[in-house]
């Protein structure tokens, strides 16, 4: 499932853009934090820098850089936000297109979409609340495919089987045989093949590729104290 960590991911692969900190982003201001190497936090507030909780001494034309970059910043994350959620929607649509042509009986196909909507309301409630890369830690896309793949799957392959042994019960044994071989494409397959739908997301991500581009011009010309480039942000292979 497409999340703030995909988007990571994503970003990383289509934008070139990388960083070695986490984010956290506050009423007040930003803080990047890493376990290594120094500096290990970086503040930045209204053309403020902070660095292991040093100030760090700008120029008037370095201070007006840390300002555009927090203020941009700032506005880059709802449109990132905006593409995780446009990501869970895909998906979620894409399970719905590929359980149509399994032919589920009613309660079947009512419980897939309840479970459906409560894991997409869960996730984007966790994305709407979140304000620091810290809550997506590790490949939480893979995490949640694995936890709907797990959800799903057994509701799925149950009426496929239910399927199967009415089809065997009636003397119709090929498609008995068939539904059996449904079932298993769907454990071996399913995911796959919503991993693929996902990449009608890539536009979106590509169009924040200007704005990642413009912070990393925004943070050249800025040194720390000791002369170090900022380097909040990277881009390039």
């Amino acid at each position: 499932m497409t999340g703030p960590d995909s988007i990571k991911q994503d970003l990383a692969s289509v934008c070139q853009a990388s960083s070695s900190y986490d984010l956290t982003l506050g009423a007040r201001g930003l803080l990047f934090d890493r376990p290594q190497p120094a500096p290990y936090k970086v503040e930045l507030q209204d053309g403020t820098l902070l660095a292991d909780g040093a100030s760090v001494r700008l120029s008037a034309e370095q201070q007006d850089r840390v300002a555009l970059f927090e203020r941009e910043l700032r506005a880059l994350v709802p449109r990132a936000k905006a593409v995780a959620q446009n990501g869970i929607d895909l998906l979620a649509q894409a399970m719905r297109e590929e359980s149509t042509g399994l032919a589920l009986s009613a309660d079947t196909q009512a419980e897939l979409s309840r479970r459906l909507a409560a894991r997409a309301a869960e996730l984007k409630q966790r994305i709407a609340a979140s304000n620091s890369t810290r809550d997506w830690q590790g490949d939480m896309a893979d995490r949640y495919a694995d936890q709907l793949a797990s959800d799903l799957l057994p509701l799925l392959a149950g009426d496929l089987g239910q399927q199967a042994i009415s089809a065997a019960m009636s003397g119709d044994l090929q498609a008995a045989a068939s539904l059996r071989d449904r079932a298993t494409d769907l454990s071996t397959q399913l995911q796959p093949r919503l991993e693929r739908r996902m990449q009608a997301l890539r536009p979106q991500i590509q169009a924040l590729c200007p704005a990642i581009q413009r912070l990393a011009e925004l943070q050249q010309g800025v040194r720390m104290g000791n002369g170090q480039p900022l380097g909040l942000l990277h881009i390039g292979q």
